[in-house]
């Protein structure tokens, strides 16, 4: 358990003993944007994001209208992906050319802030207040607003949706 109180799991770093690690990020957070766009990456993060990758992030958008946030070697291997889709796929040259079209390599500065974009900020509809959703190896950065609005809907959907494969034989 980390020493504020959150589980998590830590894989592909490199620890003393030689295990490799990777940090993983979950839980929604209140955020706010200044006037210049930075905003601070919570505190419980900023440790895991220096060592994984020494404050290097990328920044890209989603079709959902959120900024997904990658630390770089996650970001790195989802590019080496997906730059090698296929071409001549209509959906692939799409995903291709909003992702990486948009992808920006940000640092956190020492007060563990990031800069965002104005071309980022308004993909996402950004002003102040914002959340930022833990999702694994990423983070989703949602417009306060658009995020409550999202999550109540997707709440409120029929439960007869069928679950991929995948899912269906989980418990919780």
């Amino acid at each position: 358990m980390g020493g504020n109180g959150l589980h998590f799991r830590n894989s592909r770093q490199k620890s003393e003993t030689g295990v490799v690690r990777i940090s993983v990020f979950r839980g929604a957070t209140n955020v706010t944007l200044d006037a210049k766009g930075r905003m601070a990456m919570p505190t419980r993060y900023r440790e895991r994001i220096a060592a994984r990758c020494d404050g290097q992030i990328v920044v890209t958008v989603d079709k959902d209208y959120c900024l997904l946030i990658y630390p770089l070697p996650d970001w790195e291997e989802l590019e080496r992906k997906l730059v090698r889709l296929p071409s001549m796929n209509k959906v692939a040259r799409r995903i291709l050319r909003i992702m990486v079209g948009y992808a920006t390599e940000v640092d956190m500065d020492t007060n563990g802030r990031i800069l965002l974009s104005h071309e980022l900020r308004d993909f996402a509809t950004l002003d102040q207040q914002a959340i930022l959703l833990g999702q694994g190896n990423k983070f989703e950065l949602w417009d306060e607003a658009r995020w409550i609005e999202k999550r109540d809907a997707w709440l409120s959907e029929d439960e007869d949706v069928s679950l991929p494969a995948e899912l269906e034989s989980l418990s919780f």
